[in-house]
């Protein structure tokens, strides 16, 4: 998005695990993820995007080369999955869209062994080694710093809004968590995560990264984990805080949204208005709701002072951002969250399947294997 014509950018990056179709657990060869991004690389061209190893060796992040709208990036995300699960076939192997595996033991996962990776793992320690987790980041391109940094404050009201549209977490090492989004319980474990600090001005959020950099606590700012960052090299807003979702059209919709929120905030701004910035420990209330209940419980309006249902609220969302929405043309986009309501998310489906093989008489390790099932299907099926 650029502060002089309104046009925006947008990238979207996403995290699969790689699993044993036959064991459906996470991929035990070491080896298997670098030859699964050897072959995405050579079957995606430059232009729609990267893949990348992550902390995990059964693990593949990719990422959509930037985009001129939705529609350009949910082509491009399309291809990149489309050439991940391709890939991971060719080994043997399938991806899950999902932010945790439902079976899998932590203390039987491997981290990659590349440098950054080794210094998180030594730093962090039992921390680092819980993460067997993935996530979806959203890039929205704001040429202007202050801008970005004034755009913070204001969009982190809707990240438990985003997030509990995007729930694909619901299981932890064999168990029900009890959570929809299991994953934040484990990434809030990690220093400098959950929701970003307030700052005045561009100048004065450097200053405070420059404290901890000239000590010699972080490298550089990419070591900042909030759910929403200033990206440490690129001119964007990165959304961080949505589990990945298993169908990709949901996470076009949180897309969608997130770009027409910044869009209408961006119109209040050049009217000298804007929406109104709440403490953390407010927000953090809604992120909790979110994180726990997902769409099902509700959410505060703290205008009204009151829980209102997640229903009302994303209607609310989808009338504040109609004018966006058009301009962006994302409408049909932005729309899909409704069938993400009637639907469910990953992990009211994945407690659906679960529920009804134990209703058929599935034990506990059976009804978890019906799950991955689940979701190395679905995984594929809007690309």
């Amino acid at each position: 998005m650029r502060t002089d014509d309104n046009s925006f950018t947008v990238g979207i990056e996403e995290e699969y695990l790689l699993v044993d179709p036959e064991t459906r657990q996470l991929a035990e060869d070491g080896d298997v993820s670098q030859g699964v991004i050897d072959a995405v690389i050579a079957a995606v061209g430059e232009d729609v995007g990267f893949a990348t190893p992550e902390f995990l060796k059964a693990q593949v992040e990719v990422g959509t080369e930037v985009a001129g709208s939705i529609k350009d990036v949910r082509k491009k995300l399309s291809a990149m999955r489309k050439a991940v699960s391709t890939a991971a076939n060719e080994k043997g192997f399938a991806i899950i869209a999902a932010s945790t595996h439902p079976m899998a033991n932590w203390r039987d996962a491997h981290h990659t062994d590349k440098e950054r990776y080794n210094v998180l793992a030594n730093d962090l320690q039992t921390v680092a080694k819980r993460m067997v987790i993935c996530g979806m980041h959203v890039h929205v391109g704001i040429d202007d710093d202050d801008l970005r940094l004034d755009l913070l404050g204001q969009i982190s009201y809707f990240l438990p809004h985003l997030l509990a549209l995007t729930t694909s977490s619901p299981f932890w090492a064999g168990q029900d968590s009890g959570l929809q989004c299991y994953r934040l319980s484990i990434f809030d474990e990690l220093p400098r995560t959950g929701l970003p600090e307030h700052f005045d001005s561009w100048s004065d959020y450097t200053r405070h990264v420059e404290t901890l950099v000239n000590i010699g606590l972080l490298e550089d700012a990419s070591k900042i984990w909030w759910d929403i960052r200033p990206h440490w090299r690129f001119s964007t807003l990165e959304m961080r805080v949505a589990d990945i979702c298993t169908y990709m059209d949901d996470g076009i919709a949180v897309a969608a949204l997130y770009a027409s929120l910044l869009s209408m905030l961006l119109r209040l701004r050049r009217t000298n208005q804007k929406w109104r910035t709440y403490s953390n420990m407010l927000i953090n209330e809604n992120r909790w709701r979110a994180q726990r209940h997902g769409f099902d419980k509700g959410l505060v309006d703290f205008g009204a002072g009151k829980v209102v249902d997640y229903n009302s609220l994303l209607e609310e969302i989808l009338e504040l951002t109609k004018e966006d929405q058009q301009r962006l043309d994302c409408v049909e986009e932005a729309s899909h969250a409704r069938t993400i309501l009637s639907r469910g998310t990953s992990s009211h489906n994945q407690r659906r399947i679960y529920t009804e093989a134990k209703a058929e008489g599935a034990s506990n390790q059976e009804a978890l294997e019906k799950v991955v099932d689940w979701l190395i299907e679905e995984t594929v099926r809007d690309i």
